[in-house]
C-alpha cells in the first residue's frame, strides 16, 4: 500500500510539474509546444511521434480526440487547435501546414490498423471468384511456366503450402496472407522467384575465413556435410504477414511509416514493408544457418528481435526506396 501510495503521489508530482514546466517555457519562448515540436525538429518519425505524444497527453479533450478524427476533418481540426492554442495562422502560416502532414499520418496509422485488421478477419471462402481468382494469379506469377493442372493439386506445394487446397493454411492470417503474397510476387517479382528458388533448392552457405578460424577440426569436418535448410515459401509468407501486422498493431512500424510515407501510409506502404521483410528474412535465415526446419521459430523470433531494434532508431525507414522523400521536404 505505501509503494502505491509513494507511486500515486510521483505521478502526479511529475504530471504537475511537467505541466509547470510547459508554462514557464512557454512565456520564455512565446511558443506552445506545438510551435516548438515543429519549428525544432525535421520532419519525418521524430517529430509526428514528438506531436502525437504531445496531443495525446494534453489536457484539452479537444486536443486528446484530434489524433482520431476522420482524415476529411483534419482541416477543420487544425483550425481548431490553431484557435485553442491562440496561434495566428497568418504569421505562422508553415505551422498549420506541418500540424496537417503530422495529423495525416498518424489518423492514417489508426485507419491502416483497421484495414489490415479488416483483411486479417475475413476468411479465404474457394466460393467467392474474387478470392480464388488471387490464388490462381499467384501460381501464375510464381510459376508463369507451369500451368496448374489441377485447383486442388499437389501443385501446390511446388510454392510452399502444405497440402493440396491452400485455403486451408490460409486460416490464421485470412486474405491478408495472400494479398501479401499476390503482392510480393506480381510487383517484386524478381526477388520473389529468386526467394522461392532458395527456399526449394537451398545452396550451402559459404564459410567466412572469420569463422573458418575459430572452428576446431572436429567443426569443420561436421561442417562440410552440413546440408543448407530450405522452408516452405508460401508457409513462411504467411508468417511473415504475422510478423508485420503485429508491428503494425503494436506501433512499431511507426518509425518506418511515418519516415517514407509524406501523408496517410496505406496498404500499398503495408505490403512494401511485407516484402522487404520477406526478403531480408530469407538473408537472415541463411547467415543463421539453422540445423532444421524445427528451429524456424527460434530463427524468426530472432529477426523480430532484430527489426524491432532497428525500428527504435527515430530515422529508421526499413525500405528508404519507397520513400517519397521530395515531398517530406516541405512538410
Amino acid at each position: 500500500f505505501a509503494r502505491m501510495f509513494v507511486q500515486i503521489c510521483l505521478y502526479f508530482y511529475c504530471k504537475c510539474l511537467w505541466r509547470c514546466l510547459k508554462f514557464v517555457v512557454r512565456k520564455l519562448t512565446g511558443q506552445c509546444e506545438l510551435q516548438r515540436i515543429c519549428y525544432n525538429t525535421k520532419p519525418g518519425a521524430a517529430r509526428t511521434m514528438k506531436i502525437e505524444a504531445s496531443l495525446k497527453g494534453s489536457k484539452s479533450k479537444r486536443l486528446q480526440t484530434s489524433v482520431s478524427v476522420h482524415p476529411d476533418a483534419i482541416e477543420k481540426t487544425i483550425d481548431d487547435i490553431m484557435e485553442l492554442k491562440r496561434i495566428n495562422p497568418d504569421v505562422n502560416p508553415q505551422l498549420g501546414v506541418s500540424l496537417q502532414a503530422c495529423l495525416l499520418q498518424i489518423v492514417g496509422y489508426r485507419n491502416l490498423i483497421a484495414e489490415v485488421e479488416k483483411l486479417r478477419r475475413e476468411p479465404y471462402d474457394s466460393e467467392n471468384p474474387q478470392h480464388e481468382e488471387m490464388l490462381l494469379k499467384l501460381w501464375k506469377c510464381l510459376k508463369p511456366n507451369s500451368p496448374l493442372k489441377a485447383r486442388i493439386s499437389k501443385q501446390w506445394c511446388e510454392i510452399g503450402f502444405q497440402g493440396d487446397d491452400p485455403k486451408t493454411d490460409f486460416r490464421g492470417m485470412g486474405l491478408l496472407g495472400l494479398y501479401n503474397l499476390v503482392y510480393f510476387a506480381e510487383w517484386d517479382t524478381e526477388i520473389a522467384l529468386q526467394v522461392l528458388s532458395d527456399s526449394l533448392h537451398p545452396k550451402y552457405r559459404e564459410v567466412t575465413k572469420k569463422e573458418l578460424s575459430q572452428l576446431s577440426k572436429a567443426e569443420w569436418e561436421k561442417k562440410k556435410f552440413d546440408k543448407a535448410i530450405g522452408y516452405s515459401f508460401a508457409i513462411v509468407g504467411i508468417n511473415i504477414t504475422d510478423l508485420a501486422y503485429n508491428l503494425l498493431v503494436c506501433g512499431a512500424l511507426k518509425t518506418h511509416f511515418y519516415n517514407v510515407a509524406p501523408e496517410a501510409p496505406t496498404l500499398t506502404h503495408f505490403q512494401q514493408t511485407f516484402c522487404y521483410l520477406m526478403h531480408e528474412f530469407h538473408k537472415f535465415w541463411i547467415e543463421e544457418d539453422p540445423l532444421d526446419i524445427m528451429e524456424f521459430n527460434r530463427v524468426r523470433e530472432k529477426f523480430h528481435k532484430r527489426i524491432l531494434k532497428q525500428l527504435q532508431n527515430p530515422e529508421m525507414a526499413l525500405c528508404p526506396h519507397f520513400a517519397a522523400s521530395e515531398s517530406l521536404i516541405n512538410m
